[in-house]
């Protein structure tokens, strides 16, 4: 699942279709709870789980899986050179760096010639309205321009949550600065079947405004 809208990778075949991916190496950048890779294995692609979170990893372990999990900093990826061919990231990783150009190089690095890397981020247009699901949400609260990060602090001020806006110009510049071709944007609907409400999504919000977008790149 590419995102909160509910599009599949088996309808929208962005890493290809699923008969392909067999025996393909495919590495998910934040992982998080590996559900991405836990699929991905039962295509018969050989994944391997990344994310800096040990207690991520930990719970996906709980869950299962005969793939690697591999805890380290998505910005200094420990493999070799043409490791992968595909990457993938599901709101993993890139929208909480400061320096997501590191992190798209480091991606670059370890694809083979021909690789691709489809990852998906909240839609920078989403950054002017306030995360509520109801009307109040459909009203533009702050510049869609000002790339002050959104961080939450503890009791000692200490930063324990910090998501890093970019615009969508932003996005694309990085992509092509790390080396990649993008050759889709997808910026996924809200289907009729989707009558979930959670956090700032919604049916009402969704019909109107998109909330994810999903960049498909090739490392030529």
């Amino acid at each position: 699942m590419w995102g909160p809208e509910g599009l599949d990778e088996v309808e929208a075949e962005l890493l290809g279709p699923p008969e392909e991916l067999k025996g393909r190496d495919v590495l998910e950048i934040g992982a998080g709870a590996a559900q991405c890779s836990r699929w991905l294995a039962a295509q018969g692609a050989r994944p391997v789980a990344l994310d800096i979170s040990h207690r991520q990893l930990q719970h996906a372990l709980r869950i299962g899986g005969t793939f690697p999990l591999v805890c380290a900093d998505a910005g200094a990826l420990p493999f070799a050179d043409g490791s992968f061919d595909l990457a993938c990231s599901a709101y993993g990783a890139l929208p909480f760096v400061a320096d997501p150009r590191q992190v798209l190089r480091e991606v670059h690095r370890v694809l083979r010639p021909g690789g691709r890397l489809v990852f998906s981020v909240t839609h920078p247009i989403r950054w002017a309205f306030p995360d509520e699901p109801g009307p109040e949400g459909l009203s533009v609260s702050g510049s869609y321009f000002d790339r002050t990060p959104y961080v939450e602090q503890d009791e000692e001020g200490r930063a324990v949550y910090v998501e890093h806006h970019r615009t969508l110009g932003d996005r694309v510049r990085d992509v092509v600065a790390s080396g990649f071709r993008l050759v889709d944007l997808v910026e996924p609907e809200w289907p009729a079947w989707n009558t979930s409400e959670w956090g700032g999504w919604s049916p009402l919000r969704g019909n109107l405004i998109p909330g994810t977008a999903i960049f498909v790149c090739v490392r030529d």
